[in-house]
């Protein structure tokens, strides 16, 4: 297992973790996965026998049950790993129990501490952005919090670039804690973040975390045929949306590059493909079975060519969005792509 530190700080986080959000089965996450008990005990030791360090969740997740699932299956074994866990979801029918204010942050931290029996979160990131609280007010909160000793680190969740930018700026003005980390979406189907997240992220000082690195599963092939069982893709319109012609083609580069490799799948080449672009410190892996989370995890025993990873980048290639076409095709070489910036290596 490899492992990257996590944006402009000391800490070292395996470039595969796991996510949580399987564990639990209570609520709307009944449908994404009810791992618990001593299955979930067996997860968690696959993850750390394969050498994973990092363990994310969030209090919504199965109301609290994913937490609290994943304190029991790690045990006396919590030190020796990173706990990283989410507050901002609605968690009581109160007006004040959710959002990013300081009373909710505060309660939610101790609650999540409970959870986890444990005395401290290593990283405590904000869910979402909260365009109502001010950006002071959250900050000076999670500084109070690392100035405690209850977090280690703080981080944020689907913010957009220019929140992101702004609590960043904040936290220098104020000499606060700041972001360390940004939890995105990202795969060689979504790639949207390309764009301003983590460029951001290079340029600032913040590591990628990623979610959702197979689009739901799409990218494992198994929808290719459209039987996609009882796996949360197929709610809704999300399939659809994805299996267009530009993700078929992907998926079938995908399964193409998979059998040149002995023993490697499609999730692994996906997989791969994400855990090569610059300013990604690392991937969120969960699975609802054992055989999904070993698959997940041989994706760190191997790489990618830099020729595969060319193939994957035109077969998923969109049209750039304004302005970033502008800034590419008149910025007169100023506005060069992420990994050929001054100063920046990609990630080995």
């Amino acid at each position: 297992m490899e492992y990257r530190l996590l944006g402009r700080s000391g800490l070292k986080v395996s470039v595969f973790s796991f996510g949580a959000m399987t564990f639990g089965g209570a609520g709307m996450f009944a449908g994404i996965g009810d791992t618990k008990g001593s299955d979930a005990k067996r997860q968690i030791d696959m993850c750390l026998d394969a050498g994973v360090n990092l363990f994310d969740t969030a209090d919504m997740y199965s109301a609290g049950q994913s937490e609290a699932v994943l304190a029991e299956a790690l045990g006396e074994r919590r030190k020796q790993v990173l706990i990283a866990t989410k507050f901002f979801g609605k968690m009581g029918e109160g007006v004040n129990d959710h959002g990013a204010s300081r009373l909710h942050i505060v309660e939610a931290c101790e609650a999540s501490l409970k959870r986890l029996k444990t005395d401290y979160i290593d990283l405590y990131q904000i869910h979402n952005q909260d365009l109502l609280t001010p950006a002071e007010e959250t900050l000076r909160a999670l500084d109070d919090l690392v100035r405690a000793g209850k977090v280690r680190y703080i981080g944020s969740s689907n913010h957009s670039g220019w929140t992101k930018m702004k609590a960043l700026a904040t936290s220098e003005r104020l000499g606060l804690n700041r972001y360390i980390s940004q939890q995105i979406q990202y795969s060689v189907l979504d790639r949207d973040c390309e764009a301003e997240l983590l460029p951001l992220g290079v340029h600032e000082g913040v590591g990628a975390l990623i979610w959702s690195p197979l689009a739901s599963g799409y990218l494992s092939g198994k929808f290719r045929n459209a039987d996609g069982g009882k796996a949360r893709l197929t709610n809704g319109q999300r399939l659809h949306a994805m299996d267009d012609e530009r993700g078929r083609r992907v998926v079938d580069l995908l399964l193409e590059i998979a059998k040149g490799r002995a023993g490697a799948t499609a999730s692994q080449v996906a997989l791969n493909w994400v855990a090569r672009k610059a300013g990604v410190s690392s991937i969120i892996v969960g699975a609802r079975t054992n055989d999904q989370l070993a698959d997940n995890l041989a994706a760190a025993t191997w790489s990618l060519s830099d020729g595969e990873i060319a193939r994957l980048d035109e077969a998923s290639a969109r049209p750039l969005r304004y302005p970033y076409y502008m800034n590419k095709d008149f910025g007169g070489g100023r506005n060069p792509d992420l990994p050929l910036l001054p100063g920046i290596v990609e990630a080995k």
